[in-house]
């Protein structure tokens, strides 16, 4: 059977287990009182059931790391403790050693199970007689055949479920308005000057350089009805309307960003722990 740390088995399990985190929690031997190590860590199973407590037993063993089975602890979570059932420091010596990087195996766990199964000084529930021995067959093993090692019951492993409650901001898209871009025609009166030039005939009478000169004969010729023609024109305005191009207007959206805060008051719940002795 394959065994995870609990942090490998689900990063977010602090989110997704209603318990306090043990790890961390003082670990007691449960007859003596005596301060065994601390809980550094948890295995589960495929499933995620809670199968071990990893358990570094301080100066108690030199330091050593074993495996607790979740059926031989008693938690206390008011005093945040683990009360290892009946573990003695002989048996927590012969425990195989637990290191991190460790593959665990079935002869390694029926190591660990064979030394809780000594019955010399542990006052727990007899074991099964299919699993007194080694003689089972370790492919076809379940942990439900020692619910002694194994089986959370109420009593030892008591759940307090703490709420709170917590902001969610989420957003909505709804329509704030529409705009509507269209056209009409304006009319003004715009005046224009133009110059224009006529052209008139000026008659002006002048006297000649020499008057009284005489004129050579046959140069003066009386003819009557000779007449001087001189073309006169004039100009006149031309005015008209023509349509020119006079601008474009471009229409587009554009997403400008805004943040808005908001607060509410929220609730969580806390442990009141009433450590008073009622037993007198």
């Amino acid at each position: 059977m394959v065994l995870y740390k609990l942090e490998d088995f689900d990063a977010d399990y602090q989110d997704s287990f209603d318990r306090d985190d043990i790890k961390g929690y003082d670990v007691y031997a449960d007859r003596s009182n005596e301060k065994i190590g601390s809980v550094k860590n948890i295995l589960v199973d495929e499933a995620g059931h809670f199968r071990y407590l990893v358990v570094d037993t301080g100066f108690w063993v030199f330091g050593k790391q074993v495996l607790l089975p979740m059926g031989r602890s008693r938690i206390d979570q008011n005093q945040r403790r683990i009360y290892a059932v009946g573990l003695t420091k002989e048996q927590a010596e012969q425990l195989p050693e637990f290191t991190d990087d460790l593959k665990i195996d079935d002869d390694y766990e029926e190591n660990v199970r064979g030394v809780y199964r000594d019955r010399s000084s542990v006052d727990v529930p007899p074991i099964p007689a299919t699993t007194q021995t080694s003689d089972y067959d370790r492919s076809s093993y379940n942990y439900q055949q020692e619910p002694s090692l194994y089986e959370m019951n109420q009593q030892d492993h008591q759940t307090l479920k703490l709420y709170e409650e917590r902001l969610v901001a989420n957003k909505t898209r709804r329509k704030a308005g529409e705009v509507a871009i269209g056209k009409h025609v304006e009319t003004e009166t715009e005046r224009v000057s133009i110059p224009i030039e006529k052209e008139q005939v000026i008659v002006e009478r002048v006297t000649p350089t020499n008057p009284g000169r005489p004129v050579a004969p046959g140069e003066a010729t009386f003819t009557e009805g000779e007449v001087a023609r001189m073309d006169i024109y004039e100009e006149t305005p031309d005015i008209r309307k023509e349509a020119v191009l006079r601008e474009e207007v471009r229409i587009r959206k554009e997403v400008e960003q805004d943040t808005v805060n908001a607060q509410e008051t929220i609730r969580r719940e806390e442990l009141d722990i009433d450590t008073q002795d009622r037993s007198t």
